[in-house]
């Protein structure tokens, strides 16, 4: 009997043909996995297309209501933004896709996983990152490291060859991942960063700002905890609301960034992502932390939220030091409950209103008028205190 590879399959361009170069150059069953976050694909025709191309059999796992719930909305809470633009779409889902495999792995008793994932991306670090950290005994097949296939070109050309039918030409060449947090893209006339990417080809999520509502839209968003719950007073399932607010930002033009990052592997690139709900909700949730937490804490959560971006895109979800910054995330929101009204338009997320149970904003103490509990001749003193490490460098400066 066969020993077992699980391959995490999409049915997209580079899957597709690994399941016919496995066979060619392995010895092995192939057990396929698309691991459903979201992805707006056909799974009846993912399946079938996965036996056609040589399987011996696929899972379909759904976990959408995991993706939201446990990764999405723990990446919300840590206000976790990559290089101030990126939401980390890609990255959030790929520990829990990980995870998924290492489990249908278990299960069919395989002793290796493969992944699509090429040379140059930060992929192929996130998921067998994960996979050691569940299970350092399985093996790793990584096509993209050892096939003479060096472009999309290259792939394409291979499954006209084995007559694979892919979603991609050459002259449609993006590669895309998508998941219900956002969809990004790259490749193609987007690699020349003297180029302006093309929203009407592009955009998958979210219209151009030239097609969006000429009418503002207000959205209320309900938190408990720093856990998005409501919209417009409805009580929805993590699911539910990310899908509403990706429809609504997406016909507002929300969401859409033009980053040039710095990958984990050493180059920098370029992608184009459309996240429509998670910028609205990173939006609001933001708004709703400068009403309830104090100085102290807000301005080191900034400092945190900055290194657990950067922990999230390299692929350590499961390290002792994400789980531990959790915890101090986790405390920090027992107080984020309340609701953020927004106004959405044209691409533009605008404040329009804010109350929580535990503000901080005090209008009597803020207000210019009189308030019992601030003196404001007592600012004086204060100042004095203030300046005086100032002023002794300005004293002693003048006496050299």
């Amino acid at each position: 009997m066969k020993e077992k590879v699980v391959l995490a399959y999409s049915g997209g361009l580079d899957t597709s043909i690994i399941v016919p170069w496995l066979k060619e150059n392995y010895d092995l069953d192939i057990v396929a996995a698309c691991v459903n976050v979201g992805q707006e694909d056909d799974m009846k025709e993912v399946k079938e297309k996965a036996i056609a191309s040589g399987a011996l059999k696929i899972y379909i796992e759904n976990v959408q209501a995991e993706f939201v719930k446990d990764y999405v909305f723990t990446a919300l809470k840590a206000n976790a933004v990559y290089e101030d633009k990126y939401l980390l779409g890609t990255s959030i889902a790929r520990p829990l896709i990980a995870k998924k495999l290492v489990e249908i792995a278990h299960k069919e008793g395989a002793k290796y996983i493969a992944h699509g994932c090429t040379g140059k991306g930060n992929d192929q670090v996130r998921f067998e990152t994960t996979i050691a950290a569940i299970d350092p005994s399985i093996k790793i097949i990584a096509p993209w490291r050892e096939w003479n296939i060096k472009s999309r070109e290259d792939a394409i050309d291979y499954a006209n060859e084995m007559g694979i039918e892919v979603p991609v030409t050459k002259e449609k060449i993006y590669s895309r991942d998508q998941n219900l947090l956002h969809i990004s893209h790259e490749g193609g006339d987007i690699e020349d960063v003297k180029n302006e990417h093309k929203p009407d080809i592009l955009y998958m999520m979210t219209k151009t700002l030239e097609e969006a509502s000429d009418t503002p839209t207000y959205v209320t968003i309900h938190f408990e905890k720093g856990i998005p719950t409501k919209i417009d007073g409805e009580e929805l399932s993590p699911v539910e609301i990310l899908s509403k607010l990706n429809e609504i930002g997406g016909e507002n033009g929300v969401g859409v960034v033009d980053l040039l990052e710095n990958r984990l592997v050493g180059m920098k690139s370029r992608g184009i992502y459309e996240t429509p709900g998670g910028s609205v909700l990173m939006f609001a949730h933001k708004e709703l932390e400068h009403l309830v937490l104090d100085k102290m804490t807000y301005q080191y959560k900034q400092m945190i939220g900055l290194k657990y971006a950067e922990l999230v895109y390299s692929g350590v979800w499961f390290s002792t030091l994400k789980e531990s910054l959790d915890a101090f995330i986790d405390k920090t929101q027992e107080n984020v409950t309340g609701w953020v009204k927004l106004k959405l338009y044209k691409g533009n997320i605008i404040p329009a209103g804010m109350d929580s149970k535990y503000k901080l904003y005090n209008q009597e103490i803020s207000s210019f008028g009189h308030s019992d509990l601030y003196d404001q001749s007592d600012a004086g003193g204060f100042i004095n205190l203030f300046n005086l490490p100032f002023k002794i460098k300005a004293m002693m400066d003048k006496e050299l």
